[in-house]
């Protein structure tokens, strides 16, 4: 059980899209929790050279400012203990099955929406990814992480991806 803030790592294969979106959401809303504060960080085992611009324009959208952000590489955060470990890709679950200093991990595959390059279709696809990750952010942040078990804190998250929408 968390004495300080609880600690949520988001990870992906280019750490430019959805887990920086999943970053994002947990760190704004999560600094607003009533419950207690939740702080993210975001990862990947292959860290593209940006962020992708449509994955600012879908927080931008939204009301989250996350211009100048640079994607991090899984071993830039690898010493650092974290509550839950959560893989967004199933790439980034293969590459990282087991994150060694989260006590609990789940994993919410999503569809990859930098695999559409035509603007309109992009846009779509990081509008989808947004929606999904923020339904399951909020569903997760209504939880009392904090007092939860490692093996509890899993199970919950994984049957909050099971029913909710897809990307």
């Amino acid at each position: 059980m968390s004495t300080g803030p609880f600690r949520i790592l988001v990870l992906c294969t280019g750490n430019s899209a959805r887990s920086q979106i999943g970053e994002a959401l947990f760190a704004v809303r999560g600094a607003e929790r009533t419950a207690g504060r939740v702080e993210a960080e975001s990862a990947g085992s292959r860290p593209a050279p940006r962020v992708n611009p449509f994955a600012e324009e879908v927080l931008a959208n939204n009301g989250i400012a996350w211009s100048g952000r640079t994607p991090k590489h899984v071993d830039d955060v690898m010493a650092h203990p974290f509550d839950l470990a959560i893989t967004v890709c199933d790439n980034a679950r293969d590459a990282c099955p087991i994150f060694p200093n989260a006590r609990a991990h789940v994993h919410w595959g999503l569809s990859d929406p930098a695999d559409h390059t035509e603007p309109e279709a992009a846009r779509h696809a990081f509008a989808a990814a947004f929606e999904a990750l923020s339904a399951r952010v909020n569903a997760l942040l209504a939880l009392p992480l904090e007092a939860m078990a490692p093996a509890a804190l899993s199970a919950a998250a994984a049957q909050i991806h099971a029913s909710s929408p897809a990307a």
